[in-house]
């Protein structure tokens, strides 16, 4: 058959790439709040094969990115439905209180949540999350309690945020699908967790380096040296009797 005769790949054929051949890259979703450029950084020292991608999701979608395949990983804020889930808390979140400007607020640098038992707060997930909240809160409607990250991230206008003891702090943790645990999620985890690149823990830090060769003896057989008598030095005042030392005189 001649090459005018030949049968043409469609594209399905020629685009097509083996599994093992495929580039892996690990992909993690964060909530509004958390700062993932640390690890980000390290990942790309410790890993420069393995592209990183991240991306910013929803409150309401901190998990339906892990069930729906878009992210390997997800930075959730507890609580969170953990089946099927592997789960590892990492920090706590100090709260916020946010208030119209001009609020009495305002003039504390910290609020205790006790004194604010006659204000109005909202419920953030009613109105449809952080930001929207917020924006309600400009308008004068009533306060909302936030962790400080949040409250920063957004930085709506006509508002003003005091930090606020007494009140729960919420919690931000990783999660990942449980059956899809392999070395490289591992190696990201133990990033997050704060192991160094040397951690025994590591799988980068766990695979078997080459050994090496055992350097050839140019030295050639050894030759025992003979035994020398050893020697000591002589004592000045052997053989002399108790009064061979001359005395000064008085």
């Amino acid at each position: 058959m001649s090459a005018a005769e030949e049968t043409p790949q469609t594209p399905d054929e020629t685009a097509a790439v083996p599994a093992e051949d495929a580039v892996r890259e690990l992909r993690f979703a964060y909530v509004a709040g958390v700062t993932p450029g640390k690890w980000t950084r390290r990942w790309e020292e410790r890993m420069p094969d393995v592209p990183l991608r991240s991306f910013m999701s929803a409150e309401g979608a901190q998990l339906t990115v892990l069930r729906d395949g878009s992210a390997d990983l997800s930075f959730v804020r507890l609580p969170v439905d953990r089946a099927g889930l592997s789960v590892i808390a990492l920090y706590e979140e100090q709260p916020v209180v946010v208030a119209p400007k001009g609020h009495e607020i305002s003039v504390f640098e910290e609020v205790a949540f006790a004194d604010l038992s006659n204000e109005t707060f909202l419920d953030v997930a009613e109105l449809g999350g952080p930001e929207m909240a917020l924006q309600v809160v400009a308008s004068g409607a009533g306060l909302v309690i936030l962790p400080m990250s949040v409250a920063r991230h957004f930085n709506v206008k006509g508002t003003v945020a005091r930090q606020l003891t007494g009140a729960p702090t919420t919690e931000i943790a990783v999660a990942w699908p449980s059956d899809s645990t392999d070395e490289v999620i591992e190696e990201f985890i133990g990033i997050v967790r704060g192991r160094t690149a040397a951690s025994s823990r590591q799988p980068s830090a766990q695979q078997e380096k080459p050994k090496k060769e055992p350097k050839p003896d140019r030295r050639g057989p050894a030759v025992k040296k003979p035994k020398v008598a050893q020697r000591y030095a002589p004592n000045p005042d052997k053989g002399r009797g108790k009064g061979s030392r001359k005395k000064g005189k008085r």
